[in-house]
């Protein structure tokens, strides 16, 4: 390989890893942070996300961290679309065991976006367009989205966004959703009760190892998603989400 090709492809390498331990880190780090992890010379890391933020695929905080860029959310939508429709089959076999519904979301920008859905057979269910956007806070795929980043990134989000409240039982402080978060890492998965609309309750968990953060949920009726519901669908979710994270590294 010629000396030039060689050097193009390792560059395209650097970036790549730069962008990844952005993620891993949560979202946002500091260029002291990457050039530790990196193990590249600080001048070669600022000039790499030089070029990232001029393209949008990182951007730099008004406290000097640096973040994922709104570019690589266009291209981890467009991913997670076609693997919704991909990851079907498993939506359809979280219905079928638990008679709910049940859909895949991923984070868009500063939102949350339904990509995919299979509804469930009761007359009486919880019906999400596909494409709608709603606010991370007030939706279980929300917090299990939010509950994967750090407190910083969550508050710089909802600083953007504002906690409208759809009902009188969402959340509307950042300490107070900063704690339901810390309850969801604890516990493995995020609840929405009645939070976004009265009447309805939503399980979540987030799907690990997506390009775009992203999490399946079951919503239904309170009469029937109740705490005997909970027994049984937090284990199904938990097989169905690894089925799905599996099929995202094989697609």
């Amino acid at each position: 390989m010629p000396a030039a090709a060689s050097d193009g492809v390792k560059s395209v390498t650097r970036v790549f890893d730069l962008l990844e331990l952005i993620a891993d880190a949560g979202g946002d780090v500091t260029l002291s942070e990457l050039s530790a992890s990196a193990e590249l010379p600080l001048p070669t890391i600022h000039r790499l996300l030089r070029t990232l933020v001029s393209l949008g695929y990182a951007r730099q905080l008004a406290n000097r961290r640096y973040a994922l860029g709104p570019r690589l959310v266009r291209l981890g939508e467009a991913a997670n679309r076609k693997f919704g429709r991909i990851a079907m089959p498993q939506l359809k076999d979280l219905v079928e065991r638990l008679g709910e519904t049940s859909n895949l979301a991923t984070i868009d920008g500063d939102r949350v976006i339904y990509v995919s859905q299979a509804p469930s057979p009761h007359a009486m269910r919880m019906f999400t367009e596909v494409g709608r956007r709603s606010y991370l806070h007030s939706t279980s795929v929300g917090k299990a989205i939010l509950a994967q980043m750090s407190d910083d990134a969550v508050r710089e989000i909802v600083s953007r966004t504002g906690m409208p409240r759809d009902t009188e039982r969402s959340i509307g402080t950042v300490d107070a959703l900063l704690a339901d978060l810390a309850l969801t890492r604890e516990r493995g998965y995020a609840i929405d009760d009645e939070e976004q609309e009265i009447g309805v309750r939503c399980y979540a968990m987030a799907v690990p190892d997506m390009p775009t953060l992203t999490a399946v949920s079951v919503s239904g009726p309170v009469a029937r998603v109740d705490e005997g519901f909970a027994e049984r669908a937090i284990p199904v979710l938990r097989e169905v989400v690894a089925e799905i994270s599996a099929l995202s590294s094989t697609s």
